[in-house]
């Protein structure tokens, strides 16, 4: 008899309902330069032109429509969630003891590398993390198109679970972020549908 894991579909309820929303982030300010010999020139300041928060038909669609038919099987649940400044899909399988969840961020005001940093930190990995019983930080890496992929072990019920969270460039105001939690045994199954996603990186190691 095949023994099903509890389902971590809770867990992931949590951090729908905890994380910041990214409509609420703002480009830090430019960063001083660092001091010269010669005068610094007088660059006039120019203040971003921020859009809505809210997202639109297009948000939707995209967010829905991103996976394709990888997540179409009779085992995988769906649920979205549209609120101010993202739209939330999650997929879940009791059968799998697995999740999937992907978010369409929207920052108003736009972003740069520099804000993913300050966005996706150690106290933003806690506030999603918080649930578990534990979690560890194990990899990160990213390629040159600013496609970043975050790797971490967490323990939920006494289970061990693999997770990847990947960051996407959509464009000047989207980002995307895509997060799949397998149990640790289901590590072939993992790989596919990373494969799936990401197949320019599937791993950091």
């Amino acid at each position: 008899m095949k023994i099903i894991k509890p389902s971590i579909f809770l867990t992931l309820l949590f951090f729908l309902s905890s994380c910041q929303i990214p409509g609420a982030v703002i480009p830090n300010a430019t960063r001083p330069p660092a001091a010269t010999l010669e005068a610094a020139s007088v660059v006039p300041k120019v203040t971003p032109v921020c859009i809505s928060s809210e997202p639109a038909q297009d948000d939707i669609d995209t967010a829905l429509s991103y996976t394709g038919d990888l997540f179409s099987e009779l085992e995988w649940q769906r649920t979205y969630t549209v609120s101010d400044g993202r739209v939330a899909v999650t997929w879940f399988s009791d059968t799998l003891g697995s999740v999937a969840y992907l978010e369409a961020l929207i920052f108003p005001c736009s972003y740069e590398e520099l804000d993913l940093d300050d966005f996706f930190n150690e106290e933003n990995w806690q506030v999603i993390f918080e649930n578990y019983e534990s979690y560890e930080h194990v990899a990160e890496c990213r390629m040159d198109d600013g496609l970043r992929l975050y790797q971490f072990k967490a323990v939920e019920q006494g289970y061990d679970y693999d997770i990847k969270y990947w960051v996407e460039n959509d464009t000047d105001t989207r980002v995307l972020g895509v997060m799949i939690v397998f149990p640790v045994e289901s590590t072939s199954l993992m790989d596919d549908y990373s494969s799936e996603l990401f197949p320019d990186l599937t791993s950091c190691k």
